[in-house]
C-alpha cells in the first residue's frame, strides 16, 4: 500500500487512544492532541481551536448534515437517514477513499445538551450499527465515539473541544494510522471556520 493512500485514508479518520493528553502538532490555529487508549493500538484523538461565531452558529453548521460533504475531509456523502427532534438525528456517511482501499461508511447518532449554567453545548455523536443496510464494497464502522463541546467566550468568539476514538477497520498496521492521523482535524477544522465565515448560520439562527 503506498504512502499517499494511508495518508489520504488518514486524513478522515483520526483514530483511537490511555496515558494523558500530548500535543501531536498546531497549525492554522489548531491544536492536535494524541493519547494511547487500554486494550487499543490506536490513539484517540482531541482537536481544539477557537472560532468567530456563536454557540448557535456552531451548532446549526453541525446540524446542517448536507453540509459535511463541503468542510468534513474526504466526505463524499452525507445525508439524512432519521430525525427524532430538532437536536437529535440520525445520518449515513460514505467517506471516499482512493484505490485499492475501500470506502468507509457508517451511521451517526447525533444528540445536543446543554448546561443551564455554563451554556457549553455538548454533541454527542457516536457510531451505530443496524439503522443502514451494509453497502457492497463499502467497509462498515461500527462503533466510534466522537463529541463536540461548544464552549462560549464571549458574544462573538467559542472555543471548540472535538474528542474522537473510532476503528476505521480492514488491514491497517496500527502505527501507520497514528503518524498520520492528526491531519484530519485541521483540515476539517479549517474548512470548518471558512463555512461559519460565510454567515449562513448566522442567518439561520436569526430566522
Amino acid at each position: 500500500m503506498s504512502k499517499a493512500i494511508i495518508i489520504f485514508l488518514l486524513l478522515y479518520f483520526p483514530v483511537l487512544g490511555q496515558s494523558n493528553w500530548k500535543l501531536a502538532v498546531e497549525r492554522e490555529g489548531v491544536k492536535v492532541y494524541a493519547k494511547t487508549v487500554a486494550d487499543s493500538k490506536i490513539k484517540a484523538l482531541k482537536a481544539e481551536c477557537v472560532v468567530k461565531a456563536s454557540v448557535q452558529e456552531v451548532l446549526a453548521l453541525l446540524l446542517d448534515v448536507k453540509a459535511a460533504e463541503k468542510w468534513v475531509c474526504h466526505t463524499k456523502v452525507c445525508s439524512l437517514v432519521r430525525k427524532v427532534s430538532p437536536t437529535e438525528l440520525y445520518y449515513y456517511t460514505e467517506v471516499s477513499l482512493p484505490w485499492p482501499i475501500e470506502n468507509r461508511d457508517f451511521v451517526t447518532h447525533m444528540e445536543v445538551f446543554q448546561d443551564p449554567v455554563t451554556k457549553i453545548v455538548t454533541v454527542n455523536a457516536p457510531a451505530v450499527p443496524g439503522l443502514v443496510s451494509p453497502k457492497k464494497g463499502k467497509v462498515r464502522i461500527n462503533h466510534s465515539s466522537n463529541v463536540w463541546k461548544i464552549i462560549p467566550l464571549d458574544k462573538e468568539h467559542v472555543k471548540l473541544d472535538y474528542t474522537l476514538q473510532v476503528d476505521p477497520g480492514g488491514l491497517l498496521p496500527a502505527w501507520v494510522v497514528n503518524s498520520f492521523a492528526c491531519q484530519g482535524p485541521i483540515i476539517s477544522f479549517t474548512a470548518m471556520k471558512k463555512e461559519l465565515s460565510s454567515g449562513k448560520y448566522k442567518q439561520v439562527m436569526s430566522n
